[in-house]
């Protein structure tokens, strides 16, 4: 039995998804009983479980051999992430896949990264089996500036920087069929999209598809800490984002395309034009 964490967001409901139409037998931990009918109406076995309880943790792990370990960053990731591989490996579960992150380090100035680097050390030495997914930049963070884009612009403060960046859809099949297979432990597999983009160039695949033109305003610092503040970002949040992109991607700092995608599932990764063709209707219906 497989349990997927981070069933409600946009990575481990996809995994949900996937499993459930292969019938893999699995079940997905959320932290609401609501949330429970939810995924019940849809099928899906589901059980309460709550990072920040970890009290609660042993029981929706218990039966299940194998975990799908996610957490959005937050300033208590490790925490969690480190109690739920303790609390996994007294419950019995022999595997453990977890989402990281390819920026990964333990003296990076990026807090996730920092986060992910030292939850992945707690679990190779954890004596758990393990397997270790280290995806690029999510192209559904675009997403965060539909409003903007449909009004021709992209505001960013990446510079002439370039990522491989990756449709999370990608990443979910990837970890659906980790999941479902033997022969994956101990491996850390990093995952990119099919290419390198800057965000010039993010503007004109944006520009190409839904018809308008996109311009990308590489924004002062101050500016872009303003537009995260005001839209509902945490300042923790903010200050992690601008180091990212100021930092990581500016600079340079982040990886060149791979072909794990390809050769752990048989199928090409999306490329960043079928991204915006999948969510044309979303950056459409922001023009008003």
């Amino acid at each position: 039995m497989i349990l997927v964490t981070g069933a409600t967001g946009g990575i481990g409901g996809e995994i949900c998804r996937l499993l459930h139409d292969a019938g893999t037998p699995f079940r997905a931990m959320v932290r609401k009983p609501e949330q429970v009918a939810k995924l019940k109406d849809k099928g899906f076995e589901a059980v309460i479980g709550d990072f920040d309880r970890p009290d609660t943790l042993a029981n929706a792990m218990h039966g299940s051999d194998t975990l799908f370990l996610l957490t959005t960053p937050n300033p208590r990731q490790v925490e969690q992430e480190t109690a739920a591989i303790d609390a996994a490996k007294s419950a019995g579960v022999r595997r453990i896949v977890k989402l990281s992150a390819s920026d990964a380090n333990v003296r990076s100035l990026i807090p996730w990264a920092t986060s992910h680097a030292l939850i992945d050390h707690h679990l190779r030495a954890s004596g758990v089996a393990w397997t270790i997914l280290k995806p690029t930049g999510f192209m559904q963070n675009f997403l965060w500036y539909k409003t903007p884009i449909a009004k021709g612009f992209l505001p960013h403060v990446a510079g002439k920087g370039s990522v491989s960046l990756i449709d999370t859809r990608d990443i979910a099949r990837v970890a659906a069929t980790v999941l479902s297979e033997d022969g994956h432990e101990g491996a850390s597999y990093f995952l990119t999209g099919p290419e390198t983009l800057d965000m010039t160039q993010a503007a004109e695949r944006l520009s190409s598809v839904i018809q308008r033109k996109v311009r990308y305003i590489d924004l002062p610092t101050p500016i872009y800490r303003a537009i995260l503040r005001l839209t509902g970002n945490s300042r923790w949040m903010t200050n992690g984002l601008i180091v990212q992109f100021s930092n990581m991607v500016a600079q340079h700092h982040d990886i060149d395309p791979t072909a794990e995608i390809e050769r752990l599932t048989g199928v090409p990764p999306r490329s960043f034009t079928d991204f915006v063709r999948d969510h044309r209707h979303e950056f459409l219906a922001s023009r008003a």
